[in-house]
């Protein structure tokens, strides 16, 4: 098939043709291509974009060369040449997952750039353990060069000697090696296959490792994972969900913020106190800091956090506080809880009170006795200013009442099953019983919906029983 091609410019071209174009896919035993490569199971050649595969296992592909160096008019021109041939036993192209190289050196001051130079002459790679999985992030710290793989963190020096005499002197003087040894940190961990998740803040740095259901800090002190501070079931859960793992640092509260799971959730870590403190209804696309400020990436925009006077909007959507408690004081002994107080701003309301299962009593001559369904709970307890009425010109509060800046109330039962060994249930009996109680907090639907909702502590009084 003839072939016309229209080159309008004065210089001097190769037109060169490249057979054997099937190096760019990987022809099965069937005579089917490789889907991944890029080919097509059919057997339909596509001749504009090279795909499927013919009867002669050959494909043609033709491209333009310049002939003169750096395109030059009357400059020097190149032609093919002699060749230098190396034996290799392998032919095939090789990734080598564990392994880094470098190019020559580019300086600005000077002008110079040897970054397109790779002298295979030279010793310019450096490799990890190939048992630790492949390459998955690298971040340069002064003179180290920080390698996760997927199963362990190493550290490189970077450009300089790292054996010393008695008088503190390098062995080497004028050393030509770019990533020196690398050492692995103790502890098998690594950011698994998720870099997406590594931020980092001065001397702390932050991942995930999905494999080993950790999240990890790696700090002055070597590697720690910070996923133990009460959150071990949590993050092996949702871990295990999977989906992409996004994480970033906040430099304006000093935190750590989490994207993970499926569907994606996003978890605070404070740097300040090693705790994780939140959970928070925005999910990034991508997350930074900079001079102070945290930004987020979502919906091809960029959005700065914390400021202005509208509170809970997160990419233009009015979201609710909530904010959940455990009451277990004196752990062993069943108890009535019968108020609860909070001191913080107007305008939250307790959406829920629950108390724990009554158990279970396996005796065999009375098996009605074991209940496993009955949980005492509240009525909803409204905020200061829903909970407001009048009667006959008389105030009332149906919720919260306050006094002295405290907000406090009756705890109303409103379980709807009898059980046995359990306070009869009833909207007319004051308290629920249980050993623990779990509250639930939220804003509410009316009280300045965008302004700041702040709760400095939470108590309840209780009776033993």
């Amino acid at each position: 098939m003839a072939t016309t091609l229209e080159v309008s410019y004065f210089n001097t071209f190769w037109v060169k043709r490249l057979k054997n174009f099937t190096q760019y896919q990987d022809r099965q035993s069937d005579g089917t291509i490789d889907v991944e490569s890029g080919g097509t199971t059919t057997g339909t050649p596509n001749l504009t974009t090279g795909a499927g595969y013919v009867n002669s296992n050959v494909f043609e592909d033709w491209f333009i060369e310049e002939s003169r160096i750096r395109g030059g008019f009357n400059n020097t021109s190149v032609d093919f040449g002699n060749k230098a041939y190396i034996v290799e036993e392998e032919e095939k192209q090789i990734r080598r997952k564990n392994a880094l190289i470098y190019s020559g050196v580019y300086n600005a001051k000077n002008g110079i750039n040897n970054s397109n130079q790779f002298p295979i002459g030279e010793d310019i790679t450096r490799s990890v353990d190939p048992a630790s999985g492949s390459i998955q992030k690298l971040y340069a710290e002064n003179t180290n060069l920080l390698i996760l793989q997927e199963r362990k963190v190493n550290r490189a020096p970077i450009d300089k000697d790292v054996i010393f005499t008695q008088e503190g002197q390098p062995l080497q003087a004028n050393s030509r090696l770019v990533i020196g040894t690398p050492s692995a940190f103790e502890g098998n961990f690594g950011i698994s296959r998720d870099p997406g998740s590594f931020a980092v803040y001065g001397y702390n740095k932050f991942f995930t490792d999905k494999d080993r259901s950790v999240v990890m800090q790696l700090g002055p002190n070597g590697l720690n994972p910070i996923s133990n501070y009460g959150m071990v079931d949590y993050f092996r859960d949702t871990l295990a969900e999977g989906g992409e793992i996004i994480g970033g640092y906040d430099v304006f509260n000093k935190n750590y913020v989490l994207t993970l799971g499926n569907p994606s959730k996003t978890v605070v870590f404070d740097d300040m106190i090693n705790g994780w403190v939140s959970f928070v209804d925005y999910i990034p696309q991508l997350s930074t800091s900079s001079k102070g400020q945290y930004y987020t990436f979502k919906n091809n925009a960029v959005w700065l956090h914390y400021t202005g006077s509208v509170y809970n909007n997160f990419y233009g959507v009015q979201y609710n506080s909530t904010v959940d408690f455990v009451f277990n004081p004196q752990p062993t002994r069943t108890k009535t809880f019968t108020t609860i107080n909070y001191t913080g701003s107007n305008g939250w309301e307790v959406s829920n009170i629950a108390s724990d299962y009554t158990g279970v009593d396996t005796n065999p001559q009375q098996p009605a006795l074991g209940d496993t369904t009955h949980t005492d709970v509240s009525s909803r307890i409204l905020s200061y200013d829903e909970g407001y009425y009048s009667n006959s010109g008389i105030q009332y509060r149906a919720g919260f009442d306050r006094k002295q800046n405290t907000y406090y109330a009756a705890i109303k039962n409103n379980s709807n099953t009898l059980a046995q060994e359990v306070i009869t249930p009833g909207n007319t009996v004051t308290g629920i019983k249980g050993q623990y109680a779990v509250v639930t907090f939220t804003q509410d639907a009316t009280t300045d919906i965008t302004g700041a909702k702040q709760l400095f502590s939470v108590g309840t009084t209780y009776n033993n029983r």
